[in-house]
């Protein structure tokens, strides 16, 4: 699953909002006429997830399916329209896939890489729920049959939401009766201790943390352990003492998902996280030697399933960029990455995203000069949110050449473009350019 790279975290009132919802509007009255629910497919040609999803996942005959059974509208995060939906569904991660009834009320969302099974039975169940989550929750408080399976089913999308406190305080005001089902029950005992970690993290309360952490990552979490494991690490990591040996008592369900997730057939579907949480863990512990044997085991089985046929698969393509960056390669080097860099900017020339990584990592790397033309060629493709974002590295780029007057023609260019519509992005942009000249 794709955290949502710097995006807009707020959304000006704009055209493109007003994109957005008439866009929503729109399928709603579609699905009214139908008598079906609507599906928005959040995505963005920078997450990895997304390919996978799109290649191997929303096709064929249960797609079609699925199809008959909603209005699919799909909605890129980057620009406004699709912008202006995230915030208002408060999406937090991608891909994410909302499901609405025909009034616009949510039955449940589905986030990240998905098993193909996993993903239809996930979603066929939203779509023969009789009930919004609001009828749910109404179930779940007033108890009977299913009230539990309700419960369950409102508290996970408080967690989609990344809501801890909402989903928290929503169970406290449950009815004893209600709460007291809810304690015999280990998959809602998970998910409130999963709320509980996050609403820790949060507040950065981290001996919380460590509690909460440990009642979590003890539960049966399958391919979502890696997403809490990381919680709890950038938790609890703060230098004290006792974080090996917290951190020592999670590596044995570590390795065994290594094994079975990322490197046996039919294992999770986003390896990448199962690679990438397990060295972090590995790195935390002080233990290099099986960091890099596991990096290097990921890219060489990368590569293999990649076959030299780069263009593809991109989210194979995209995994093989990533574990060679964390195993230390470096661009602007004679090293694989580089090779594999300048690979990806020619495999996928219709998007700006290679292009602007490359010239990106240049500059982060003091290659400014060199970067330049890689960040105009991103340039070229880029839009909305990413157009601010590659504007933003070009500008970096110019400045660090002393070149402050084109800096500053690039700035303008794109907040005049985009600015209105993301303003976070914006006032970022022009905090470049003055503390250039501070």
């Amino acid at each position: 699953m794709a955290p949502l790279m710097p995006a807009p975290a707020a959304v000006a009132p704009s055209a493109g909002a007003g994109a957005g919802s008439a866009a929503l509007d729109q399928a709603l009255d579609q699905a009214q006429a139908r008598k079906a629910a609507v599906l928005i497919d959040f995505h963005a040609p920078w997450c990895y997830s997304c390919y996978f999803m799109a290649r191997d996942v929303l096709n064929g005959a249960e797609w079609d399916a699925v199809r008959k059974r909603a209005v699919v509208i799909e909605q890129d995060v980057d620009s406004p329209a699709g912008a202006a939906l995230q915030q208002r569904w408060q999406i937090k991660a991608l891909p994410s896939y909302l499901v609405l009834d025909a009034q616009g009320n949510e039955l449940g969302r589905i986030l990240g890489e998905q098993t193909r099974d996993d993903f239809y039975a996930r979603l066929n169940a939203l779509l023969d729920r009789g009930g919004d989550l609001e009828a749910l929750a109404r179930q779940a408080r007033e108890g009977g049959p299913g009230a539990v399976a309700s419960a369950r089913a409102v508290l996970t999308a408080y967690l989609s939401r990344q809501d801890a406190q909402g989903g928290l305080g929503w169970y406290e005001g449950l009815p004893t009766a209600a709460r007291r089902q809810l304690d015999d029950d280990a998959d809602a005992q998970l998910l409130l201790a999963r709320l509980r970690l996050l609403d820790d993290a949060q507040r950065k309360d981290r001996w919380a943390c460590v509690v909460d952490g440990e009642a979590v990552l003890a539960g049966a979490l399958g391919c979502e352990r890696p997403y809490a494991l990381q919680r709890y690490m950038g938790c609890i990591a703060n230098g004290e003492s006792d974080v090996r040996t917290l951190l020592g008592a999670q590596r044995p369900a570590m390795d065994t998902l290594v094994e079975r997730g990322a490197f046996s057939a039919g294992g999770c579907a986003d390896q990448r996280s199962v690679v990438l949480a397990a060295a972090d863990l590995y790195q935390a512990l002080g233990d290099a030697d099986a960091e890099r044997k596991l990096l290097e085991r990921a890219i060489e089985q990368t590569r293999a399933r990649v076959d030299g046929r780069i263009g593809d698969n991109r989210n194979l393509d995209d995994n093989l960029r990533v574990f060679m960056a964390r195993a230390g390669d470096r661009v602007g080097v004679d090293s694989r990455l580089d090779r594999l860099m300048l690979q990806l900017i020619q495999a996928y020339p219709d998007d700006y995203v290679y292009a602007y990584r490359y010239g990106r990592a240049l500059v982060e790397q003091d290659q400014a000069q060199k970067a330049l033309p890689w960040l105009a060629q991103a340039a070229t493709r880029a839009y909305g949110a990413n157009r601010l974002t590659v504007a933003h590295w070009r500008a970096k780029a110019l400045l660090a050449l002393g070149r402050r007057k084109e800096a500053g023609a690039v700035v303008a260019e794109a907040l005049k473009a985009n600015g209105p519509w993301f303003p976070e992005q914006a006032r970022e942009l022009k905090a470049l350019l003055s503390s250039a000249s501070s």
